[in-house]
């Protein structure tokens, strides 16, 4: 086994100690190694310069990502060009979403081949949100009135993006933003079945000329607010609990609570570690200044579990820590 770890050891080091692999990083790097297991990953974030070595990842400077704080989508719409992106804090980039048309003549497969502008009624694969009027195959003629208001066209083309966006978004909370003309907005809402979607405020304009920084600009414009508010109303909510027995800043508490499910909502500081270890079939904590052969980060093992057991946790900096604590719980009893 010390061999076989070993030789993984040179494979990983191999990996990374090459020209183009520094050459095409963003500005932060997390890289996670264990026995026979390698994976890294390039955020947008810079990460303070750490290394832990322990029996599980330590995750707590990449949970914002991972909990969906900062993180959110972008829908550009138009007749002719249909774009997805994913954006942060830092950045917006473009995804590939399955079955997702790039245009209406593609979602509703227009046949240029058919006489008097007649056309096709199509649906992509998962397509599920047409009416019996509306069935793949079904041709439509010159005055009908589905050729006739643009607002029904539109309407089928909006269905088949939204097949595809909610399976692509599918148990995802991240609020989705729509970009485009004004006046398709509303017809998106009411295809629209993902149950973030932004509604108060979206991109107006002709988003095909905009750089990609502006679009990013404006996208975080929507969505930084959204974020901050989640954060302080969780913050509110702590606080208005305060003086009752089911909130604490308590490391001897709020960490033993988190591994047995109790933990329905955790803050923790980003940037802040505190060492030592937990046996949960013991119920026995060890809590140390430094960090001693065989530690943890107690909040980052508290964070893990409140995530596994379906809490909602909050990595923030130490200065948005409810009470100035490294770490705050409201208990779910």
């Amino acid at each position: 086994m010390k061999m076989l770890l070993m030789s993984f050891c040179v494979y990983v080091i191999d990996e990374i100690d090459r020209d183009d692999f520094w050459q095409h990083q963003d500005r932060g790097l997390a890289i996670f190694v264990a026995d026979t297991f390698y994976r890294y990953y390039q955020v947008p974030q810079d990460f303070s310069e750490l290394v832990v070595v322990t029996d599980q990842f330590h995750l707590k400077p990449i949970l914002p990502f991972l909990t969906g704080d900062g993180r959110f989508y972008v829908l550009t719409l138009s007749q002719k060009d249909v774009r997805f992106m994913q954006g942060d804090r830092m950045s917006l980039r473009e995804v590939e979403v399955l079955n997702l048309p790039t245009s209406m003549d593609e979602a509703l497969q227009y046949d240029e081949t058919a006489g008097d502008g007649q056309f096709r009624i199509g649906t992509t694969s998962g397509a599920s949100n047409f009416t019996s009027s509306q069935q793949p195959g079904q041709f439509h003629g010159q005055g009908s009135p589905d050729q006739d208001d643009i607002k029904q066209d539109l309407l089928q083309f909006f269905h088949v993006i939204d097949d595809a966006v909610h399976e692509f978004l599918k148990d995802k909370r991240a609020p989705l933003i729509l970009a485009g003309v004004e006046y398709l907005m509303p017809i998106y809402h009411e295809a629209n079945t993902y149950p973030h979607l932004v509604t108060e405020d979206n991109i107006a304009g002709n988003v095909k000329v905009e750089k990609p920084e502006e679009l990013h600009e404006k996208a975080w414009a929507i969505a930084e607010p959204l974020f901050t508010k989640a954060i302080d109303d969780a913050a509110n909510y702590y606080h208005d609990l305060s003086n009752t027995n089911v909130t604490s800043t308590d490391l001897n508490e709020t960490v033993p609570a988190a591994y047995y499910g109790r933990v329905q909502q955790l803050f923790v500081a980003v940037g802040r570690q505190q060492w030592g270890r937990f046996d949960a079939e013991a119920n026995e904590m060890q809590i140390h200044s430094e960090p001693e052969p065989g530690d943890e980060d107690l909040l980052d093992a508290a964070a893990i579990q409140t995530i596994v057991n379906g809490g909602v946790v909050y990595a923030v900096e130490p200065e948005k820590m409810p009470d100035k604590a490294a770490i705050a719980a409201v208990f779910r009893y």
